[in-house]
């Protein structure tokens, strides 16, 4: 924290207290308690200075950062937004909505907000410094060599310090096959941050990631273990009294088990083109298969988005609501379909109608119940791993905050939320009229023109050429999952990836024995 900024927030509070304080006083006061680590004072003082000032940009900005570090991204880009009608000129709102939108995945937007940062703010050395290393981490996860080290060497110039930079050049480093040199950047930009923080984690996923790379199991999984406690002391307050995920999957399982699927009415007609859902689990593969799909012509995928938001609201949030699902009528079904193809529409950026849909999110396997009853004639493709790569995975990656991800900072957090979403998804197909393909990941990268094949079939596309250059396909579109290195490299066999870890798996192992069993990983 600067000595300029507590100086400024010392006045700041004292004009308060005397009852003579302006919103700019609330802002200068907001910033310090953001720093501070006093995300809900912040929140009040800049909440404050709007009802005092609503043009106060600043305190916009200072919002949005806060809603984005809870999670809230919609909030965050609105605040974001209305800073800049006001002040266009702003480069700290295009920073921030930088961020904003790197965090949702959307990097060609993320790419064109630090793009302003750069020529709004020529002599503001720390934005700029934080822009180009902004474009240097989009740069590296692209595998746009080149451009992320100009873009990260130009940041570091500015900031010999800055983590993103450094970060994006281990990426780099480690793309080109120098785990070791990876390595010995991350090192010493480790040693400098004792404490916990965004950066610090970042670091540590890269540092564990080099140490994979060198055949040093011991040191990787302490690097990932560290990333993964500083992800859970920085998101603590946001998940303060929540319960873990896990129990909202149970939940969802019960209220599956309640359902009365007696007498179910015709359903919808089916769409003109085969609406698909790829499900499973993360870490399963689930991006590659969206990829080889979106080969096709006549073929849009999405990933990952709240396609489902108003039945998830409506029916899944509340104990009874699969039963009230249960028993509503096609009338009162149709809302909430026009509604999922409202968002498929907006997440495409154009009109569905007439192409092939390919909805790729593993976590839609806990909306089984939902899509079952909503899209009688969708078909799904459900990607099976081996469940020791995808704990081990889902442990190991560097994900963005999500409901989910709090449960992934420990291996048996992983592994309890692995078996429920077994569990609820075992029950759903049991229980469900869907149809259903399984598709094994070893099969996929082992035997891939087979599998695609039989995929083809199952939802009723032409196999053609264009599925082997889905690679191609990635890159062009761009992928927003922790998955975008691996598919952007073609087909990559990740198999058995857990093995060098099978000490540190093995307090779990009573968790996934049965798993592994049933999806017949045994041997």
């Amino acid at each position: 924290m600067s000595e300029d900024l507590e100086t400024a927030a010392r006045a700041a509070a004292a004009a308060l207290g005397a009852g003579r304080g302006t919103a700019a006083d609330c802002t200068t006061l907001g910033w310090y308690r953001a720093v501070s680590g006093d995300q809900a004072g912040a929140l009040a003082l800049f909440e404050r200075a709007l009802q005092m000032n609503p043009r106060e940009v600043e305190a916009m900005v200072g919002l949005a950062g806060l809603h984005r570090a809870a999670g809230r991204l919609r909030d965050a880009a609105l605040r974001c937004d209305a800073a800049l009608a006001i002040a266009p000129g702003y480069a700290e709102a295009w920073l921030e909505r930088a961020f904003v939108m790197a965090a949702g995945g959307v990097m060609d937007e993320a790419k064109r907000c630090y793009v302003e940062v750069i020529a709004l703010a020529p002599t503001h050395a720390g934005q700029r410094a934080a822009a180009h290393a902004g474009l240097a981490a989009i740069a590296a996860r692209d595998g746009e060599a080149e451009a992320g080290r100009h873009h990260a060497r130009a940041a570091l110039t500015d900031d010999p310090a800055n983590t993103a930079a450094i970060t994006a050049l281990a990426t780099i480093e480690l793309e080109a096959g120098e785990a070791q040199a990876a390595r010995r950047l991350v090192e010493p930009a480790l040693a400098r941050m004792p404490e916990p923080s965004p950066e610090r984690m970042e670091l540590l996923h890269a540092l564990g990631d080099a140490c994979n790379r060198l055949r040093d199991p011991a040191a990787a999984f302490a690097a990932y273990a560290r990333a993964k406690q500083d992800f859970a002391v920085i998101h603590a307050a946001t998940f303060a009294g929540r319960p873990p995920h896990r129990e909202f999957i149970e939940g969802v399982a019960a209220g599956l088990a309640a359902m009365d699927l007696s007498g179910r009415p015709v359903g919808a007609p089916p769409p003109p083109n085969p609406h698909i859902f790829v499900l499973g689990y993360p870490r399963s593969g689930n991006t590659l298969l969206e990829n080889v799909l979106a080969s096709l012509p006549g073929t849009a995928a999405i990933e990952e988005m709240p396609t489902l938001r108003e039945a998830d609201l409506a029916f899944l949030a509340e104990p009874d609501g699969l039963p009230r699902f249960a028993a509503l009528d096609e009338a009162a079904l149709a809302p909430y379909r026009s509604a999922y193809w409202q968002r498929a529409g907006q997440a495409l950026g154009r009109d569905p109608a007439g192409t092939t849909l390919v909805d790729m999110d593993p976590l839609k396997s806990i909306r089984l119940p939902l899509i079952a009853r909503l899209f009688p004639a969708a078909k799904v493709l459900l990607v099976r791993r081996d469940p020791r790569d995808v704990v081990w995975s889902c442990f190991r990656t560097s994900f963005a905050l999500s409901n989910a991800a709090m449960d992934f900072t420990t291996l048996e957090g992983a592994a309890r939320h692995y078996d429920a979403l077994m569990r609820l998804t075992e029950l759903a197909l049991a229980r469900l009229p869907l149809s259903v393909l399984e598709v094994p990941y070893h099969r996929m990268v082992q035997d891939f023109d087979v599998m695609t094949r039989e995929i083809c079939q199952f939802v009723g596309l032409a196999w053609t050429d264009d599925l082997r250059r889905f690679d191609r396909t990635a890159r062009a579109r761009g992928v927003s999952t922790a998955s975008a290195r691996q598919v952007r490299r073609g087909l990559f066999d990740g198999t058995r990836q857990w093995e060098p870890y099978g000490e540190y798996l093995a307090p779990v192992m009573p968790i996934l024995q049965p798993w592994i069993e049933k999806l017949g990983y045994a041997t």
